[in-house]
């Protein structure tokens, strides 16, 4: 099956957004990009603002501020070419709980005009490699939480679109379909295709993004590779460390361990 045709301009370029709640600023000013044939990381604490920004850019949420283009198109006025161009893999499952997965990706070639014979051979394919076959014809709502994972990563990737956009994409899963899903988004870079991914763990994050950016508060407090995040922030292990002290964290959590051995010290001594 052919991608969908990338059109104009880099997979995702957002320039100063911002997206009000109320009174709550939950992005504040965001700039960034995602270029061809990388994986560009998003990453940040608890409510920084990673999911507004992905629901921004696969045109789910305005912004109040601000713009995204994704291959030259605007999510929110060009809204058809924008969706068939992005696979995505969103952090709370969107699956019809009522169809089965087989039900449910022949519902969304339906709706997306794909060839039915082509369509047909990669959804076995992935299906096959995801060790999905006994779960296909059982209802959706019947899934564990690491097969409903397996069928909204399998509907993201069944139109082969140049720009994959995942929030949590492992969360759920084993280690095999892990490895395997790892093998696909390898194949989707080696063929040009952008990803953005959004991620708790942040040892998965260091091993496969090309680039970072770490958001706090709504706002990019450091962004490169993960050497050049070394340098900005002046620390040298992980990205653990990195991001710790990039969201100024470090100091609180050494002080809360200090105050965890303490404590557990004295207890141990009762």
């Amino acid at each position: 099956m052919t991608q969908a045709v990338k059109g104009n301009g880099r997979p995702i370029i957002a320039r100063d957004l911002v997206r009000n709640f109320g009174r709550t600023v939950a992005v504040d000013h965001l700039s960034f990009e995602v270029r061809a044939g990388e994986i560009y990381g998003l990453l940040g604490p608890n409510g920084a603002g990673k999911t507004t920004t992905v629901k921004m850019v696969s045109g789910l949420l305005p912004p109040t501020q601000g713009e995204v283009e994704v291959f030259g198109f605007d999510p929110l006025n060009q809204p058809i070419e924008v969706k068939s161009r992005i696979g995505l893999v969103p952090e709370d499952h969107i699956l019809y709980e009522s169809l089965t997965p087989r039900e449910f990706f022949d519902f969304i070639a339906s709706i997306r005009q794909l060839d039915q014979w082509e369509t047909k051979q990669r959804i076995t394919s992935l299906v096959d490699a995801f060790e999905f076959r006994d779960h296909y014809d059982k209802p959706i709502a019947a899934l564990s939480h690491g097969n409903r994972q397996k069928a909204s990563i399998l509907s993201a990737i069944i139109h082969d679109p140049p720009l994959l956009v995942l929030d949590e994409p492992f969360s759920g899963l084993d280690a095999r379909t892990v490895r395997v899903f790892k093998d696909i988004l390898n194949i989707h870079l080696e063929n040009g295709g952008g990803i953005l991914f959004s991620s708790h763990i942040l040892e998965v994050a260091e091993s496969l993004c090309d680039r970072i950016g770490i958001i706090d508060d709504g706002k990019m407090v450091a962004e490169g590779t993960v050497d050049e995040l070394r340098e900005m922030v002046k620390a040298h292990g992980s990205l653990e460390e990195i991001f710790l002290r990039a969201v100024q964290q470090d100091t609180e959590v050494a002080e809360t361990v200090q105050a965890l051995r303490k404590a557990l010290a004295k207890e141990n001594k009762r």
